[in-house]
C-alpha cells in the first residue's frame, strides 16, 4: 500500500502529455486504483478490520509523501492537493472496506469491483473538489480522464485479484 500511494502521490504532479491528454489525465490515474486491490486482497484474507490497519498507516504515508514528494514549492493549491488527497483517501478506503465486506459473499469479481467503483467515484469527487475547485486548472476534465482510467484499472485489477485468491484457496 506504501509503495503505490508514494508512486501515486508523485505521478498525479504529471500530466500526460501523449496524445493531447494534458489536460484530461494524470500518470497518478494509472497507480492510484492499485490501493483499492490491495485494500480488498487485505479484507478478503484478514477481514475489515485488517484492512484498516492497512488503509490508516497508507494514510499517514500519503501525507507524509504529498509534502515530501511534490516537486512545487509548497502554497495554497499544494496545500489543497494534501488536504484533499488525505480526505478523498480515507473516504473512499473506508467506504471501499465496508462495500466489500457487504458484498463479500457474491460471486468473486463482485466485492472487488463494485467496491472499487464505488470508491473510485467518490476519491476522484472528494479530490479534484478540494484541490482544484475554483482554480484555473481544467480540474473537471482532469477528474473525468482520472477516473475513467480508474475504472478501467478496476477491471484490470480484477486478474491479479482472481489469481491471488485462487492461489491461495
Amino acid at each position: 500500500m506504501g509503495l503505490v500511494i508514494l508512486a501515486s502521490n508523485f505521478l498525479v504532479q504529471f500530466p500526460v502529455l501523449h496524445f493531447g491528454l494534458q489536460d484530461i489525465l494524470t500518470y497518478g490515474a494509472f497507480t492510484y486504483p492499485i490501493t483499492f486491490l490491495v485494500n480488498d486482497l487485505s479484507n478478503k484474507f484478514y477481514g475489515p478490520a485488517f484492512a484498516r490497519k492497512v488503509i490508516f498507516i497508507g494514510f499517514f504515508l500519503g501525507i507524509f509523501a504529498s509534502y515530501v514528494l511534490t516537486v512545487e514549492e509548497i502554497d495554497f493549491i499544494t496545500l489543497r492537493i494534501v488536504i484533499g488527497s488525505a480526505v478523498a483517501f480515507i473516504t473512499a478506503q473506508l467506504l471501499d472496506i465496508k462495500v466489500f465486506d457487504i458484498l463479500r459473499d457474491r460471486i468473486w469479481f463482485v466485492p472487488p469491483f463494485v467496491s472499487s467503483v464505488i470508491g473510485s467515484t467518490i476519491d476522484t469527487i472528494i479530490f479534484f473538489s478540494i484541490a482544484f475547485y475554483g482554480t484555473d486548472s481544467p480540474w473537471l476534465t482532469l477528474a473525468i480522464g482520472d477516473l475513467g482510467v480508474k475504472l478501467f484499472v478496476a477491471l484490470i485489477v480484477l486478474v491479479p485479484f482472481r489469481y491471488l485468491t485462487l492461489k491461495t484457496s
